[in-house]
């Protein structure tokens, strides 16, 4: 089972559903959703990624926020993802509280998460070692459950195995998520290299595979 498909399951059915996309980036996932027929609106800070979701998905919304403060009143979504999005939020245990504020009863937090180990992870670390933020996501989410905020539906790691044709390929992947990225790569390439072919599995194509395990918790308010 892949991320996509726990996040499908878990809101089926979809049509009508009013789901929440914290983090939405580029529009990717809320894309897949509305095609399935829910009722999506995505939050971002990022001005140019909610432009370019704005293109990509005209029939949902998009708002300029941050997570650790949703701009919707109490009990205005069925459901809310956060995929990839926890580590980069700098006080991952308000968005968590965000997230369950802005949830009707019985609506469910779907949080995916990129574990501190694996191929991908070893070949980003040059860029930017997450090791802390992705402990803090993680630590966050215990601290919701020990706490008695969150109860906990379903607790699942995937791998995610990703390919490219080249290592600038790899490169513009990582840099589309930060665009701040692109000025490490640059001054260290060489070791950002070294890394990328260290961490990488050859696949019969000729591709380099890079595998990062993800961590989901499907998340109900206590």
């Amino acid at each position: 089972m892949d991320a996509l498909t726990l996040i499908r399951e878990t809101f089926a059915p979809l049509p009508g559903k009013r789901i929440l996309d914290i983090g939405c980036g580029p529009g990717t996932l809320a894309k897949r959703l509305v095609e399935d027929g829910a009722a999506v609106t995505g939050v971002d800070p990022g001005v140019a990624a909610l432009a370019r979701a704005r293109d990509a998905v005209p029939d949902a919304r998009f708002e300029a926020a941050s997570a650790e403060a949703l701009p919707f009143p109490e009990a205005s979504f069925d459901g809310a993802v956060m995929l990839n999005a926890l580590h980069h939020v700098p006080d991952p245990a308000a968005a968590l509280r965000e997230a369950a504020r802005i949830l009707a009863p019985g609506g469910t937090l779907v949080v995916v998460e990129p574990l501190a180990e694996g191929s991908f992870f070893d070949a980003l670390r040059p860029i930017e070692d997450e090791t802390a933020v992705r402990a803090a996501a993680q630590d966050a989410i215990a601290a919701a459950l020990s706490g008695g905020a969150f109860l906990c539906r379903q607790d699942v790691t995937v791998a995610r195995r990703e390919a490219f044709a080249t290592l600038d390929a790899f490169l513009a992947r990582v840099s589309a998520v930060d665009p701040a990225r692109e000025a490490t790569i640059r001054a260290r390439r060489p070791i950002v290299e070294a890394a990328f072919l260290s961490a990488v599995e050859r696949e019969a194509d000729g591709r380099y595979a890079l595998v990062q395990p993800l961590r989901i918790h499907v998340l109900r308010p206590a």
